[in-house]
């Protein structure tokens, strides 16, 4: 059916068939009532418009613009469409945080009524023409609807993205804040974790991956999968290096070793775990002395030794290899094998707590060859095993060794 088009100024110009003129002049002479009765209906049917989020005037304006539109549509569809309306309410109902479903849905239960209406009015003209016309309605009321609800959905997914960047560039600096001590001068550490949403009473601990490339997350979708076990956290990723602080309660470090490991793809080390959050740095150091001391190109989780002595050592690494060569430099004189076997046997004692006997067992040999390899040992380094400050030295030469990358290589 050929349709022709007004191109007057008068609000209530029309096609000139008569039969679509008087149902599109039905519904408009009822708008306002048609509007209240939407609003209603919605405020009933759907929880998020009961709440505070969105104001009574706000969804009005919004059930207005959209039956207005359609009516506006009716009259005249030919002429070019102003989508202003439902790309500011897509931006709106983004910014207020309405899912993007019960969004559509009260725009489609507006059309819904819209097309109620007219085919009421139709019925009761009783044409049968009217036939004819309620199908051209139809093709022009659905086709209208589905522009704008692709305009509405277009503007709600780009404001969210915009809004999801934002929050992530927002969140990475607040981490930043923390893991620098320097939180801004309007910001206290303590502050930068409440907007960052991690608790105030938890522990909390810091991870730092090695990026497998450049800007490649080492642990891909990690701050989501702890969140799945209920564990929050806040990431930062630099071009070298994916880092997070992450917040913890009760037996969840299991949780987050048990999460980490599933999800490495590159090396990774865990600071210990600590209290206070002006601590952050230090435990960002200490977790990137970890994630140091794991196998290049490997994706392994390697969590710094919570003892004081590795944390003191770990504080100054080129102290800690000037200990290394000033404890066991006699040592690395030995071929290698034999390097290999003192410093794994002294280990091994420090572990079993100064039990040869547990050693022993550790290293599958007997205990009288363990207390060899310690003799030959205290000999080489000048330090006795029975002199507290002696075994100190020793310990701390051993934490040392631990974090020297190229010693630990020489060692090994």
């Amino acid at each position: 059916m050929a349709v022709m088009v007004s191109r007057t100024d008068d609000p209530k110009d029309h096609t000139e068939d008569p039969r679509l003129a008087e149902l599109v002049e039905h519904v408009a002479e009822r708008l306002p009532a048609l509007i209240d009765a939407h609003v209603a209906y919605l405020l009933r049917e759907i929880e998020v418009y009961r709440g505070d989020v969105i104001s009574r005037d706000d969804l009005r304006r919004s059930v207005d613009h959209n039956m207005r539109y359609l009516v506006s549509a009716l009259r005249k569809p030919a002429e070019a469409t102003d989508f202003t309306a439902p790309r500011e309410t897509g931006r709106r109902r983004a910014h207020q945080g309405v899912p993007l479903p019960e969004v559509l849905r009260a725009y489609r239960t507006a059309l819904t009524t819209l097309w109620s209406v007219l085919t009421e009015r139709a019925q009761e003209i009783r044409d049968p023409r009217m036939v004819d016309t309620l199908v051209s309605l139809a093709g022009q009321l659905w086709q209208r609807g589905d522009e704008y609800a692709a305009q509405l959905t277009e503007s709600y997914r780009a404001t969210t993205t915009e809004m999801t960047v934002a929050q992530h560039q927002r969140r990475s600096a607040l981490a930043e804040a923390l893991f620098t001590g320097e939180p801004g001068p309007e910001s206290a550490p303590w502050e930068v974790s409440r907007l960052l949403g991690l608790p105030p009473d938890g522990e909390l601990a810091v991870v730092v991956a090695e990026n497998p490339s450049t800007a490649a997350e080492g642990l891909p979708r990690v701050e989501a999968l702890l969140a799945e076990r209920g564990l929050v956290s806040a990431w930062r990723l630099s071009s070298a290096l994916q880092m997070g602080v992450v917040s913890l309660r009760g037996s969840q470090w299991d949780e987050l070793l048990d999460t980490l490991r599933g999800t490495a793809r590159s090396r990774v080390g865990v600071s210990p775990v600590y209290s206070s959050l002006r601590d952050t740095p230090r435990a960002l150091h200490l977790a990137r002395v970890a994630l140091a001391g794991g196998g290049a190109g490997q994706a392994e989780v390697t969590v710094f030794d919570p003892s004081p002595l590795a944390a003191l050592v770990a504080h100054d690494m080129s102290e800690g290899k000037r200990i290394v060569r000033r404890v066991f430099g006699a040592v690395f004189e030995l071929p290698s094998e034999d390097r290999v076997v003192l410093l794994d046997t002294l280990r091994a004692w420090f572990e079993r707590a100064g039990s040869a006997e547990q050693a022993a067992e550790q290293l599958y040999c007997h205990p009288n060859t363990v207390r060899y390899r310690l003799r030959r040992l205290q000999e080489l380094t000048g330090r006795s095993l029975s002199e507290p400050y002696e075994v100190a030295d020793l310990a701390a030469a051993l934490q040392a060794l631990r974090f020297d990358r190229e010693s630990g290589r020489t060692a090994h």
